[in-house]
């Protein structure tokens, strides 16, 4: 299938939640498990830290795809955790 750039859907979260993030997170030392929602997640789903140095490098390397992002939040959610279930080892 192939990608299509995009941009992030306002009040998604879907890449804050579902995926793993084993680097350190402000407000996270450990990173966080895959299916929790990150501290830095606000109450609108916007990343706290988006312009900050202190994100992890894993989230500014993550760029929203159609493939990834499919038409919803609720999609985006359903793609980012099967994909994050195929990953473990």
């Amino acid at each position: 299938m192939m990608q299509t750039k995009l941009s992030c859907r306002a009040g998604c979260g879907a890449c804050c939640i579902a995926p793993e993030i084993s680097s350190p997170i402000p407000g996270m030392p450990d990173g966080k498990p895959a299916g929790v929602r990150c501290i830095q997640l606000d109450a609108t789903n916007q990343c706290r830290i988006f312009n900050d140095a202190q994100r992890p490098a894993v989230c500014e390397a993550f760029k929203p795809s159609s493939d990834v992002c499919q038409n919803s939040a609720e999609q985006a959610m359903q793609a980012l955790t099967r994909l994050e279930n195929l990953t473990r080892p």
